[in-house]
């Protein structure tokens, strides 16, 4: 996972480690977390994860 959040944090400089801990269970809330803080669209994001994941 390490490799993924620096890549993570490239794409989105704003980003930060706390905000890429991602705990069992809480996917849409990590996803909506995400999305508020980087601006962009919450499909645009999972598919970012999961074309790089």
């Amino acid at each position: 996972m390490e490799p993924l959040k620096g890549e993570a944090k490239q794409k989105w400089g704003n980003l930060t480690d706390d905000d890429l801990d991602y705990e069992d269970g809480k996917q849409d809330e990590w996803f909506g977390r995400l999305q508020q803080k980087t601006g962009h669209a919450l499909e645009d994001i999972k598919t970012w994860f999961n074309r790089t994941f």
